[in-house]
Protein backbone atom coordinates (compact mmCIF):
# COMPACT_ATOMS: atom_id res chain seq x y z
CA UNK A 1 0.00 0.00 0.00
CA UNK A 2 1.15 3.74 -1.17
CA UNK A 3 1.05 6.09 1.55
CA UNK A 4 0.40 9.50 0.67
CA UNK A 5 1.64 12.11 2.09
CA UNK A 6 1.33 16.43 1.97
CA UNK A 7 4.73 17.65 0.81
CA UNK A 8 6.32 20.80 1.59
CA UNK A 9 8.40 22.78 -1.04
CA UNK A 10 11.56 21.62 -2.56
CA UNK A 11 15.01 22.71 -1.47
CA UNK A 12 17.00 25.08 -4.32
CA UNK A 13 19.32 22.28 -6.54
CA UNK A 14 22.52 23.94 -4.76
CA UNK A 15 24.87 23.72 -1.60
CA UNK A 16 23.86 24.03 1.82
CA UNK A 17 25.63 24.16 4.75
CA UNK A 18 24.89 23.05 8.39
CA UNK A 19 23.69 26.46 10.54
CA UNK A 20 26.39 26.36 13.46
CA UNK A 21 25.42 28.74 16.57
CA UNK A 22 29.52 30.17 16.15
CA UNK A 23 27.95 32.10 12.77
CA UNK A 24 24.75 33.13 13.25
CA UNK A 25 25.50 36.96 13.62
CA UNK A 26 28.43 36.90 10.04
CA UNK A 27 25.28 34.91 7.96
CA UNK A 28 22.91 37.70 8.75
CA UNK A 29 25.48 40.28 8.76
CA UNK A 30 26.72 39.15 5.14
CA UNK A 31 23.65 37.25 3.53
CA UNK A 32 26.10 35.14 1.90
CA UNK A 33 24.84 32.97 -1.27
CA UNK A 34 24.04 29.78 0.50
CA UNK A 35 21.45 27.64 -1.39
CA UNK A 36 20.03 26.57 1.95
CA UNK A 37 20.64 26.20 5.64
CA UNK A 38 19.97 22.22 7.70
CA UNK A 39 19.28 22.47 11.48
CA UNK A 40 19.35 19.39 13.69
CA UNK A 41 15.96 19.21 14.94
CA UNK A 42 16.88 18.03 18.65
CA UNK A 43 18.78 21.03 19.01
CA UNK A 44 15.90 23.34 18.60
CA UNK A 45 13.49 21.42 20.31
CA UNK A 46 13.36 24.45 23.52
CA UNK A 47 10.06 26.73 23.33
CA UNK A 48 11.88 29.56 23.02
CA UNK A 49 15.44 31.38 23.97
CA UNK A 50 18.35 33.20 21.67
CA UNK A 51 18.58 29.27 19.41
CA UNK A 52 14.90 30.45 18.04
CA UNK A 53 15.26 34.01 17.48
CA UNK A 54 18.61 33.53 15.40
CA UNK A 55 16.82 30.77 13.48
CA UNK A 56 13.81 32.88 13.07
CA UNK A 57 15.91 35.72 11.64
CA UNK A 58 17.76 33.08 9.41
CA UNK A 59 14.61 31.30 8.26
CA UNK A 60 13.25 34.51 6.77
CA UNK A 61 16.67 34.49 4.15
CA UNK A 62 17.16 31.19 3.48
CA UNK A 63 15.09 27.50 2.74
CA UNK A 64 15.35 25.56 5.64
CA UNK A 65 16.74 22.02 5.82
CA UNK A 66 15.63 19.96 9.09
CA UNK A 67 17.33 16.65 9.75
CA UNK A 68 16.56 14.32 12.70
CA UNK A 69 18.64 12.56 14.81
CA UNK A 70 16.71 10.73 17.12
CA UNK A 71 14.13 8.57 16.04
CA UNK A 72 15.47 5.90 16.11
CA UNK A 73 13.16 4.76 12.72
CA UNK A 74 14.99 1.51 12.80
CA UNK A 75 14.37 0.49 16.52
CA UNK A 76 12.25 -2.17 17.62
CA UNK A 77 10.39 0.00 20.21
CA UNK A 78 7.39 2.36 19.29
CA UNK A 79 8.23 5.43 18.33
CA UNK A 80 8.50 8.09 20.83
CA UNK A 81 5.49 10.16 20.56
CA UNK A 82 5.98 13.20 22.87
CA UNK A 83 9.51 13.40 20.14
CA UNK A 84 7.01 13.14 17.55
CA UNK A 85 5.00 16.03 19.07
CA UNK A 86 8.18 18.11 19.26
CA UNK A 87 8.91 17.32 16.33
CA UNK A 88 5.41 18.16 14.65
CA UNK A 89 5.95 21.77 16.61
CA UNK A 90 9.08 22.52 15.02
CA UNK A 91 7.77 21.53 11.25
CA UNK A 92 4.87 24.12 12.17
CA UNK A 93 6.66 26.85 13.54
CA UNK A 94 9.70 27.03 10.64
CA UNK A 95 8.07 25.06 7.70
CA UNK A 96 11.15 23.67 6.39
CA UNK A 97 11.63 22.52 2.68
CA UNK A 98 12.90 19.04 3.86
CA UNK A 99 12.51 17.01 6.66
CA UNK A 100 15.23 14.20 7.04
CA UNK A 101 15.81 10.87 9.24
CA UNK A 102 18.39 7.89 9.28
CA UNK A 103 17.96 5.11 8.61
CA UNK A 104 19.28 3.46 11.77
CA UNK A 105 18.22 3.16 15.85
CA UNK A 106 19.33 4.56 18.98
CA UNK A 107 17.06 3.49 21.73
CA UNK A 108 16.45 0.37 23.85
CA UNK A 109 13.86 -0.29 26.16
CA UNK A 110 13.93 3.46 28.09
CA UNK A 111 17.89 3.98 27.39
CA UNK A 112 18.98 6.81 24.39
CA UNK A 113 22.15 6.21 22.77
CA UNK A 114 24.08 8.58 21.65
CA UNK A 115 24.98 6.96 18.77
CA UNK A 116 23.43 6.22 15.66
CA UNK A 117 23.26 2.45 14.88
CA UNK A 118 22.69 -0.01 12.05
CA UNK A 119 19.80 -2.53 11.45
CA UNK A 120 19.77 -5.98 9.82
CA UNK A 121 18.14 -6.15 6.28
CA UNK A 122 15.38 -8.88 6.70
CA UNK A 123 11.65 -8.76 6.05
CA UNK A 124 10.99 -8.56 9.74
CA UNK A 125 13.03 -4.85 10.19
CA UNK A 126 11.76 -3.63 6.75
CA UNK A 127 8.22 -3.79 8.15
CA UNK A 128 9.15 -2.27 11.18
CA UNK A 129 10.53 0.93 9.63
CA UNK A 130 8.14 0.82 7.04
CA UNK A 131 5.50 1.29 9.92
CA UNK A 132 7.74 3.97 11.54
CA UNK A 133 8.27 6.09 8.45
CA UNK A 134 4.15 5.91 7.89
CA UNK A 135 4.04 7.08 11.48
CA UNK A 136 6.42 9.97 11.07
CA UNK A 137 4.75 11.17 8.07
CA UNK A 138 1.57 11.00 8.95
CA UNK A 139 2.21 12.61 12.23
CA UNK A 140 4.64 15.79 11.00
CA UNK A 141 2.34 15.62 7.82
CA UNK A 142 5.43 16.08 5.42
CA UNK A 143 7.09 13.58 2.99
CA UNK A 144 10.30 12.36 4.78
CA UNK A 145 13.56 11.48 3.21
CA UNK A 146 15.48 8.44 5.04
CA UNK A 147 19.10 8.16 4.28
CA UNK A 148 21.19 5.64 3.73
CA UNK A 149 23.72 4.40 6.98
CA UNK A 150 27.44 4.75 7.60
CA UNK A 151 28.11 0.79 8.63
CA UNK A 152 31.03 -1.14 10.34
CA UNK A 153 29.96 -4.45 10.58
CA UNK A 154 27.21 -6.39 8.78
CA UNK A 155 24.79 -9.00 9.58
CA UNK A 156 24.45 -12.68 9.16
CA UNK A 157 21.27 -12.59 9.36
CA UNK A 158 20.78 -9.79 6.85
CA UNK A 159 18.67 -11.36 3.28
CA UNK A 160 18.21 -8.28 1.69
CA UNK A 161 20.50 -5.80 -0.02
CA UNK A 162 20.46 -2.22 1.30
CA UNK A 163 19.63 -0.66 -1.96
CA UNK A 164 16.67 -3.05 -2.25
CA UNK A 165 15.83 -2.32 1.17
CA UNK A 166 15.65 1.58 0.40
CA UNK A 167 13.75 1.26 -2.83
CA UNK A 168 11.68 -0.73 -0.94
CA UNK A 169 10.59 1.38 1.84
CA UNK A 170 9.86 4.29 -0.49
CA UNK A 171 8.04 2.10 -2.21
CA UNK A 172 5.78 1.47 0.71
CA UNK A 173 5.60 4.77 2.00
CA UNK A 174 6.00 7.82 -0.69
CA UNK A 175 9.34 8.73 1.48
CA UNK A 176 12.30 10.30 -0.35
CA UNK A 177 15.91 9.50 0.11
CA UNK A 178 18.68 11.30 1.39
CA UNK A 179 21.74 10.29 -0.51
CA UNK A 180 24.89 10.50 1.78
CA UNK A 181 27.99 9.93 -0.67
CA UNK A 182 30.31 9.96 2.12
CA UNK A 183 28.29 7.27 4.13
CA UNK A 184 28.34 5.04 0.74
CA UNK A 185 32.22 5.46 0.91
CA UNK A 186 32.82 4.70 4.21
CA UNK A 187 30.40 1.24 3.97
CA UNK A 188 31.99 0.30 1.10
CA UNK A 189 36.02 0.66 2.54
CA UNK A 190 35.26 -0.49 5.71
CA UNK A 191 33.31 -4.03 3.83
CA UNK A 192 35.46 -4.49 0.62
CA UNK A 193 32.60 -3.07 -1.88
CA UNK A 194 32.80 -1.02 -4.58
CA UNK A 195 31.19 2.09 -3.96
CA UNK A 196 29.98 2.81 -7.90
CA UNK A 197 28.51 -0.49 -8.16
CA UNK A 198 26.43 0.60 -4.69
CA UNK A 199 25.23 3.48 -6.32
CA UNK A 200 24.22 2.08 -9.86
CA UNK A 201 22.11 -0.12 -7.81
CA UNK A 202 20.55 2.61 -5.54
CA UNK A 203 17.00 4.25 -6.32
CA UNK A 204 18.05 7.53 -7.40
CA UNK A 205 14.99 8.40 -8.68
CA UNK A 206 13.65 8.52 -5.14
CA UNK A 207 16.56 11.00 -4.30
CA UNK A 208 15.63 14.68 -2.71
CA UNK A 209 18.95 15.69 -1.06
CA UNK A 210 22.67 14.47 -0.81
CA UNK A 211 24.63 14.99 1.62
CA UNK A 212 28.59 15.37 1.61
CA UNK A 213 31.43 14.93 4.76
CA UNK A 214 34.79 14.47 5.60
CA UNK A 215 35.80 11.22 6.94
CA UNK A 216 38.60 9.90 10.10
CA UNK A 217 40.71 6.80 8.59
CA UNK A 218 42.27 4.20 10.89
CA UNK A 219 43.10 0.62 10.79
CA UNK A 220 40.84 -2.18 11.86
CA UNK A 221 42.18 -5.35 13.85
CA UNK A 222 43.59 -7.08 10.99
CA UNK A 223 45.89 -3.86 9.76
CA UNK A 224 43.02 -3.08 7.32
CA UNK A 225 41.96 0.46 6.21
CA UNK A 226 38.82 1.48 8.22
CA UNK A 227 36.71 4.45 8.00
CA UNK A 228 35.03 6.77 10.19
CA UNK A 229 31.78 9.43 9.57
CA UNK A 230 33.47 12.09 11.52
CA UNK A 231 31.98 15.23 9.92
CA UNK A 232 35.33 16.90 11.24
CA UNK A 233 36.92 17.89 7.85
CA UNK A 234 37.05 19.08 4.37
CA UNK A 235 35.25 16.70 1.85
CA UNK A 236 37.67 13.98 1.16
CA UNK A 237 38.69 13.96 -2.48
CA UNK A 238 37.63 10.33 -3.07
CA UNK A 239 34.10 11.31 -1.35
CA UNK A 240 33.90 14.31 -3.78
CA UNK A 241 35.09 12.38 -7.14
CA UNK A 242 32.08 10.06 -6.20
CA UNK A 243 29.87 12.80 -6.08
CA UNK A 244 30.59 14.04 -9.19
CA UNK A 245 30.03 10.30 -10.73
CA UNK A 246 26.68 10.23 -8.08
CA UNK A 247 25.49 13.69 -10.32
CA UNK A 248 25.54 11.93 -13.83
CA UNK A 249 23.01 9.03 -12.12
CA UNK A 250 20.94 11.89 -10.11
CA UNK A 251 21.36 15.20 -12.03
CA UNK A 252 21.59 18.19 -10.02
CA UNK A 253 20.35 17.71 -6.55
CA UNK A 254 20.19 20.27 -3.40
CA UNK A 255 23.99 18.75 -1.47
CA UNK A 256 24.78 19.15 2.45
CA UNK A 257 28.05 20.06 3.01
CA UNK A 258 28.11 18.58 6.82
CA UNK A 259 30.86 19.59 9.25
CA UNK A 260 29.53 19.33 12.83
CA UNK A 261 33.23 18.73 14.88
CA UNK A 262 36.06 20.88 15.05
CA UNK A 263 33.86 24.13 12.91
CA UNK A 264 36.22 25.85 11.22
CA UNK A 265 35.64 29.56 10.10
CA UNK A 266 32.80 30.20 8.45
CA UNK A 267 34.55 31.07 5.05
CA UNK A 268 36.06 27.63 5.49
CA UNK A 269 32.69 26.26 4.90
CA UNK A 270 31.83 28.84 2.42
CA UNK A 271 34.48 27.47 0.01
CA UNK A 272 33.43 23.99 0.27
CA UNK A 273 30.15 25.31 -0.92
CA UNK A 274 31.45 27.01 -4.10
CA UNK A 275 33.14 23.65 -4.90
CA UNK A 276 29.82 22.01 -4.80
CA UNK A 277 27.77 24.55 -6.09
CA UNK A 278 30.35 24.57 -9.39
CA UNK A 279 30.12 20.64 -9.39
CA UNK A 280 26.06 21.09 -9.72
CA UNK A 281 26.49 23.43 -12.56
CA UNK A 282 28.44 21.27 -14.16
CA UNK A 283 25.94 18.27 -13.62
CA UNK A 284 23.50 20.92 -15.12
CA UNK A 285 24.80 21.87 -18.02
CA UNK A 286 25.52 17.93 -18.77
CA UNK A 287 22.08 17.24 -18.24
CA UNK A 288 20.73 20.33 -20.55
CA UNK A 289 23.07 19.14 -23.16
CA UNK A 290 21.86 15.54 -23.14
CA UNK A 291 18.09 16.63 -23.42
CA UNK A 292 18.75 18.81 -26.26
CA UNK A 293 20.98 16.26 -27.78
CA UNK A 294 18.14 13.77 -27.43
CA UNK A 295 15.92 16.72 -29.04
CA UNK A 296 17.84 16.97 -31.82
Amino acid sequence: MLHTRSTTPCLPKAAGLGLKPEHYGEILASKPAVGFFEIHAENYMGDGGPPHRWLEAIREVYPLSLHGVGLSIGGLAPLDLDHLRRLRRLVDRYRPESFSEHLAWSTHESTFLDDLLPLPYTPTTLATVVDHVAQTQDALGVRMLLENPSTYVVFAESTIDEADFLREIARRTGCGLLLDVNNVMVSAVNHGLDPDRYLARFPVESVGEIHLGGYDETTDADGERLLIDAHGSPVSPDVFSLYERTLTLTGPVPTLVEWDNDVPSFATLLAEARRVDDALLDSSSIASGQVAGEAA
